[in-house]
């Protein structure tokens, strides 16, 4: 790792001037200032946040809160984590990692001592606490979900709510009129996060309109859990011919269970998932799903906060249209086909 005396010693010079030529708090001669900024690009030495922040006011540093909770799921997390980190240093910056419960307290904290420029906020409820002491915050900031009161924050998430309407009419269109939902874990919807709260909230509509009974079960992430869950949507009685999954933490064991039960995806029971792609094409069976498009969401928030230290971006919210990839776990519903 290149280092200011690396830049020193190839410059000729000492480590205070590199520092004073990054830091333009002495005024040092043009030749010497030349030098040194040719060493530093020949080098390709890269001023840490701190030695940045001493050039100018800002730290050219993000800070991302999400708090580690264990109902959610890491794997997804970490998809809009890389997302955000990648396109923040397509703009020369670095990405700080706010990970505590108490994440408005660690903002503000933050914030106040000058570490981080603007603020991206994830797992947002329909209620957020945070959102208070957010609002007060005289910075760039944008919330990765919906909250029921958006006024003020830029926001950028996928249409949940179409998300759960489409998952319905695909099944409806091929005559399922009993489907179960896998939904996210009991905390999660206890705490009213967006991205579940709108996705049910848009697929019981859906199913109102096209005639078909919902059995919805949230699910912890854990086996026992799925297996509890599979015992009450496979009841005979309620004959449940699809199965929307909701739910990454288990949608590994979802197959694999309803094949220990002799159900058969898709000629017994149909499968679609709410997922990242490469999620849903590494299933046992790869599966028909809705994407969860981490990558655009993260890149999105990233240029929202470049656009707003720049003082171009007003608030927002903005939705990405669902995409669903059939990929054959979905087939017309065993009594419409006669068996």
């Amino acid at each position: 790792m290149i280092t200011i005396k690396d830049v020193a010693r190839h410059a000729g010079v000492s480590t205070s001037t590199v520092s004073y030529v990054l830091s333009g708090k002495r005024p040092i001669s043009k030749a010497t200032s030349q030098r040194v900024r040719r060493s530093i690009h020949e080098l390709g030495f890269h001023p840490n946040a701190g030695a940045r922040a001493l050039a100018s006011s800002r730290t050219n540093v993000l800070a991302l809160v999400v708090p580690l909770r264990t109902d959610l799921n890491l794997p997804v997390i970490m998809e809009f984590v890389e997302s955000i980190v990648a396109k923040a240093r397509e703009h020369d910056h670095d990405v700080l990692l706010l990970t505590k419960e108490s994440g408005s307290d660690e903002v503000h904290r933050v914030i106040a001592s000058a570490r981080a420029d603007a603020v991206i906020v994830m797992d947002v409820e329909a209620r957020d606490p945070r959102l208070a002491v957010l609002r007060e915050l005289a910075v760039p900031m944008v919330l990765i979900g919906v909250p029921a009161d958006p006024a003020g924050f830029s926001c950028v998430d996928l249409d949940f709510t179409t998300s759960g309407a489409h998952a319905v009419e695909h099944l409806a269109g091929l005559g399922h009129r009993s489907v179960g939902l896998i939904g996210s874990a009991p905390a999660v919807y206890d705490r009213k996060t967006g991205y579940a709260t709108r996705f049910l909230s848009g697929f019981t509509k859906s199913a109102r309109e096209h005639g078909v009974t919902v059995h919805m079960h949230p699910c912890a992430p854990s086996y026992s859990a799925l297996s509890a869950c599979m015992d009450s949507l496979l009841r005979p009685e309620i004959a449940v011919t699809g199965l929307v999954v909701h739910n990454e933490a288990v949608l590994a064991d979802v197959v694999l269970e309803l094949r220990r039960r002799s159900r058969r995806v898709p000629e017994d029971i149909s499968v679609i998932a709410l997922c990242p792609d490469a999620i849903a094409t590494t299933q046992p069976v790869p599966l028909t799903s809705i994407a969860i498009p981490a990558d655009e969401v993260g890149a999105i928030a990233v240029e929202m906060l470049m656009r707003g230290l720049a003082g171009e971006q007003p608030a927002e919210v903005r939705l990405l249209a669902p995409h669903l990839t059939d990929r054959g776990s979905t087939v017309t519903a065993p009594s419409t086909a006669g068996r």
